[in-house]
């Protein structure tokens, strides 16, 4: 009588075919989707830990947020730049766990084809929406009250 050293699954358990170890139509996308999510996240928190550092505790705090002071930051280029990497940042590491989880949890392929539209879609437009209010800010809106305008503005 022999022993058979090869543990057997029971029948009843079966790997999906996308889940062998074998070279796949993605390629590499998925190393460098992988590798995207640590390095962005690394960024992201020194980007939100500054952004958070600056608006709560120099000056007033959060008290003293206000059109003003968004209008003040806004006006010097590297908080624009600043705030532009943070939100790009932020919604292609949020689309791209999200994407894993529709791959991961999404049985059909049409299902997964329409989540994944419908997620590149909303995120595609909250970037655009994203980067035009950052860059098309107006710091000194016509008809503002002055206590309301940063003290670069010219007075009405």
């Amino acid at each position: 009588m022999s022993i058979n050293t090869e543990i057997q699954a029971p029948r009843s358990a079966r790997i999906a075919p996308e889940y062998m170890r074998n070279k796949g139509r993605k390629g590499n996308f998925e190393m460098y989707a992988w590798l995207f999510m640590r390095l962005s996240g690394l960024i992201l928190v020194v980007l939100v830990f500054g952004h958070l550092f600056v608006n709560l505790m120099v000056g007033e705090g959060v008290h003293g947020i206000n059109f003003g002071f968004v209008a003040g930051k806004w006006a010097d280029p590297f908080w624009q730049v600043w705030d532009l990497a943070m939100l790009w940042l932020a919604m292609l590491h949020g689309t791209n766990g999200v994407r894993t989880i529709i791959e991961d949890y999404a049985e059909k392929d049409s299902t997964r084809f329409w989540f994944k539209m419908v997620l590149y879609v909303a995120s595609a437009v909250i970037i655009v929406l994203g980067t035009l209010v950052i860059f098309t800010f107006d710091p000194c809106p016509a008809n503002a009250s002055a206590e309301l305008l940063p003290s670069f503005c010219p007075a009405p």
